[in-house]
C-alpha cells in the first residue's frame, strides 16, 4: 500500500483503459491524420517517423535509450557496442532532421557513455551549439568509482536562424552580498523572501530535482526527466503555439510540459503502459499547470521551496 503522500503514478493497462482510448495506435499500414496536434501515439519510432509530415516541428526533444540495460516495463535495451549503438543512432536522427523546420531546434538528451555516439550523429544533420550538463542529484554510490549524478542534453539546430529566449529562462538566484548604487539595488531585486538577482543560464543546470515519490508529476517509469528541465529547453527554444515533438515519449514529460506552456505536442511512444501515464498527466495538466522550481515566469534555485 502506498502512503497517502505518495503521488507516483503507477496503474496497469487494465485500469487505465479509458486512457488508452485517447492514445492513436495506427496499424502497420495505415496513414496517419492529417491533424496530429497534442497527440500520443503508440508505435515504434523508426516506423512512425516516416509518416510524419516534412517540417512539422518547431523543437524536438529527445531521450533516447543510454547505451545501457535497462528494463522499460518488461522492454529491455541492451547495451551495444560503441559502433553498433551509433548505427542505432543514426537510425533514428537522420529520420528528425526532415521533419523540423527550417529554424528547428533538437535536444537529444544522453549520459557520458553514449553522449559521444549521439555527437558524432548529431553533428552529420545538424549545428551544434552547445551540450548542456545537469545535476541529476541522485545516482548510486560504487566503491571502486566515482558516483554518476549528471547527465548531459546535446542542443543543435538545423541553421544559424533560430529560436532562443533568453528572457524566459533566466534563473532566479540568491543575493548573498548585495551591492548598492546611491543606495538602491544595483542589477538585483529586494523582496520580502530575499535578496534575488535573475541571471543568465549557463550549460551547467545545478537547479534541477528529480521527481520523487510526493511530486505530483512522478511515475514509475525508471528514467523519467523532470518538468522543469523539460520547461527550460521548451520556452528557450519555442514560442506558444509552436509543436514540440519527442520520438521517445516515457510517461509523458515532454509532452506535458509543452502543454502547460502553451505549446502543441506530438509523442511517440512504443510502451502501452507508459502511453497511459502520459495520458493521465496530461489529463491532471488541465486543472495543474503548475511546474515545481517554475512560478511567475522564473526558474528558482533547487530547493527554494518554489
Amino acid at each position: 500500500m502506498k502512503s497517502p503522500r505518495n503521488k507516483t503514478i503507477d496503474f496497469g493497462v487494465e485500469e487505465g483503459a479509458e486512457f488508452l482510448k485517447r492514445v492513436l495506435r495506427p496499424g502497420a499500414d495505415q496513414e496517419l491524420p492529417s491533424d496530429i496536434r497534442d497527440l500520443t501515439i503508440l508505435g515504434d519510432s523508426l516506423t512512425l517517423m516516416k509518416k510524419l509530415p516534412e517540417g512539422f516541428a518547431d523543437l524536438i526533444i529527445a531521450d533516447p535509450p543510454y547505451n545501457l540495460d535497462k528494463d522499460f516495463n518488461g522492454e529491455s535495451f541492451k547495451k551495444l557496442s560503441d559502433t553498433d549503438y551509433e548505427e542505432y543512432t543514426e537510425n533514428w536522427i537522420k529520420h528528425t532532421r526532415r521533419l523540423l523546420k527550417d529554424n528547428g531546434t533538437i535536444y537529444v538528451c544522453c549520459d557520458w557513455r553514449s553522449g559521444n555516439s549521439v555527437y558524432e550523429v548529431l553533428k552529420k544533420y545538424f549545428k551544434i551549439r552547445n551540450r548542456i550538463t545537469w545535476q541529476r542529484e541522485k545516482g548510486r554510490g560504487a566503491k571502486g568509482n566515482w558516483k554518476s549524478c549528471l547527465e548531459d542534453i546535446w542542443f543543435a539546430t538545423v541553421s544559424d536562424d533560430y529560436k532562443f529566449n533568453l528572457e524566459a529562462v533566466k534563473v532566479r538566484r540568491r543575493v548573498i552580498a548585495p551591492y548598492r548604487t546611491e543606495g538602491k539595488p544595483k542589477d538585483w531585486e529586494e523582496t520580502k523572501e530575499g535578496n534575488f538577482r535573475n541571471t543568465h543560464p549557463s550549460n551547467f543546470w545545478d537547479d534541477i530535482s528529480v521527481p520523487y515519490w510526493s511530486m505530483a508529476e512522478n511515475t514509475a517509469h525508471p528514467t523519467q526527466k523532470p518538468e522543469k528541465l523539460a520547461a527550460k529547453l521548451i520556452l528557450a527554444s519555442s514560442d506558444p503555439g509552436d509543436m514540440v515533438f519527442d520520438p521517445f515519449l516515457g510517461s509523458g514529460t515532454t509532452s506535458v510540459t509543452a502543454k502547460k506552456l502553451g505549446r502543441h505536442y506530438l509523442g511517440i511512444e512504443q510502451n502501452e503502459r507508459y502511453c497511459i501515464w502520459a495520458e493521465k498527466r496530461l489529463e491532471m495538466a488541465e486543472a495543474d499547470k503548475t511546474i515545481q522550481g517554475y512560478r511567475d515566469g522564473i526558474f528558482w534555485e533547487r530547493n527554494s521551496g518554489k
